[in-house]
């Protein structure tokens, strides 16, 4: 796992994309997100634009209590949620699964009731990486 400003990733190599799709969703499922959404770049970009692309999906993944509470502390909070999770391919045939760094999604609101809450899906999120991550060691 390595940091990015804003979120961490991980690469997968040795299984498909789909299968890390649905790792990525499995995990989260554990650490008790949902996912609310589910955006297929490669399919909307040549939809839209003619464009070729490589396979790529971002989700929108919630854990509704934790939503709950940040929506209690700060009303205006969904601009920053849901925490989304990406999924794509690389040029060598692996998979860089990429996740938003909720306390990163939060940096801007200025509301330190909202800082637990970003806490606690922070650990819950790189639970889900550490899991993908030693479940590809294996």
């Amino acid at each position: 796992m390595s940091n990015l400003r804003y979120g961490f990733k991980t690469t997968l190599e040795g299984i498909s994309y789909h299968s890390a799709v649905e790792r990525v969703t499995d995990e989260h499922k554990k650490e008790g997100f949902g996912i609310l959404t589910e955006t297929d770049v490669k399919v909307t970009l040549k939809k839209k634009l003619d464009v070729d692309f490589r396979r790529h999906v971002i989700l929108g993944a919630c854990n509704l209590d934790l939503a709950h509470r940040a929506l209690g502390a700060e009303p205006h909070i969904g601009l920053r949620v849901p925490c989304n999770v990406v999924v794509q391919e690389t040029p060598d045939g692996g998979d860089i699964v990429s996740i938003a760094d909720p306390r990163a999604m939060i940096a801007l609101v200025d509301n330190a009731d909202v800082t637990p809450v970003a806490e606690e899906a922070e650990t819950r999120r790189r639970r889900v990486i550490d899991a993908i991550t030693s479940e590809e060691k294996r």
